[in-house]
């Protein structure tokens, strides 16, 4: 992991303080940033957005796909917690807990937007920091880049449904024309870029190329995210500290459907019969979120000073501790994976055919 990787939350926090300082020396300025909009799109969020998304999308391969049906087993489980499952446990747990039992503790007005921004930031499956963590798992990487790739595919149709779908069952009004730009803006046009230029410089440098570019860019992408969260907490800093408790209390559904949607991926991996190093990159992948989409459709639907927008950035804020606490879990259970029947029985017969 790179010092800004595992450092992430630490960042992440220096972030609220100078975005909290910034908007009470500086309300001017903040509210011309929230005023540069187009069709309900805030241009200054929108490049810093792309900064951050690009980079990441750059490294996807689609033609990855055609090695999909290899690891079928743990690419089924994977679909199934990431769309089946976890922006549908995220809705529940968002009702549940920001919806009835911390309900007294946060400001009425905002309860709907929390549990919006719950939702959709576990409508979008984590694209770039699963690589990180796949790789401290000894995850296949293969599947890992397979998986991200048909995620991202899938990314493009599905989410603008399930984030309605849910928004409309939470008594949400669901803008529908911002939300289709918003996938537009922030998933399909972005892929598209990022697919475009992939090419053309593989095809005219090689991977030497695409690596050469993707250092340069990485530096903008981390301050492009930085800049974003201190505009974002520059908006909610009189929320903040009016309640200081709201990003505890909108911290704790997250931790909870990042446990049991890691888990529950890693225990149907072991009763199919997947190997350890497909499992540990699918709890993974079915655990995290894509925390820059969810940050840009939170905003673009709700606006800055939005419950909304708080919520991703929450997401953020937890990202990397829990993450790498999951990972400890999975490395540490190795033993007791690989003694499941399922998963002895699939070794046996792969060693057979090689």
């Amino acid at each position: 992991m790179s010092l800004f990787e595992r450092y992430l939350t630490v960042w992440v926090a220096l972030c609220i303080v100078a975005g909290i300082a910034l908007g009470h020396i500086m309300p001017g300025v903040f509210q011309a940033i929230g005023a540069a909009e187009i069709a309900k799109v805030n241009i200054p969020v929108a490049v810093l957005i792309w900064l951050m998304i690009i980079p990441m999308l750059l490294k996807i391969d689609f033609a990855a796909l055609a090695t999909v049906g290899r690891y079928w087993r743990g690419i089924g489980v994977t679909l199934f917690i990431n769309w089946a499952v976890k922006p549908f446990s995220m809705a529940l747990l968002g009702w549940l807990f920001i919806g009835y039992m911390f309900r007294p503790w946060l400001p009425e007005a905002q309860i709907d937007s929390y549990i919006a921004g719950l939702i959709i930031l576990a409508a979008a499956p984590c694209t770039a920091m699963v690589f990180v963590w796949s790789n401290l798992t000894r995850g296949e990487p293969h599947f890992t880049l397979s998986q991200v790739a048909l995620n991202d595919a899938i990314m493009i149709v599905a989410f603008a449904p399930i984030v309605g779908l849910l928004l409309g069952l939470s008594a949400i009004t669901v803008p529908w024309d911002t939300l289709f730009l918003s996938v537009a803006l922030y998933i399909l046009i972005p892929v598209v870029i990022a697919q475009f230029l992939r090419r053309r410089l593989i095809a005219n440098g090689g991977t030497a190329a695409l690596d050469r570019l993707l250092a340069r860019l990485q530096p903008l992408s981390l301050v492009a995210l930085l800049a974003t969260l201190v505009l974002l907490f520059g908006f909610q800093g009189e929320q903040i500290i009016a309640q200081p408790m709201i990003i505890a209390l909108l911290a704790v559904p997250i931790l909870i459907q990042v446990y049991f949607n890691s888990g529950l991926a890693y225990l149907l991996n072991r009763m199919s019969g997947e190997q350890h190093c497909v499992a540990g990159p699918s709890a993974l992948i079915g655990a995290s979120n894509f925390f820059e989409l969810a940050v840009a459709a939170a905003i673009s639907l709700f606006g800055f000073t939005s419950g909304a927008a708080l919520a991703t950035v929450v997401g953020v804020l937890v990202e990397v501790p829990v993450m790498l606490s999951v990972v400890w879990i999975v490395n540490r259970s190795k033993g007791w994976y690989e003694r499941g029947a399922a998963v002895a029985r699939t070794v046996e017969a792969e060693s057979r055919a090689a």
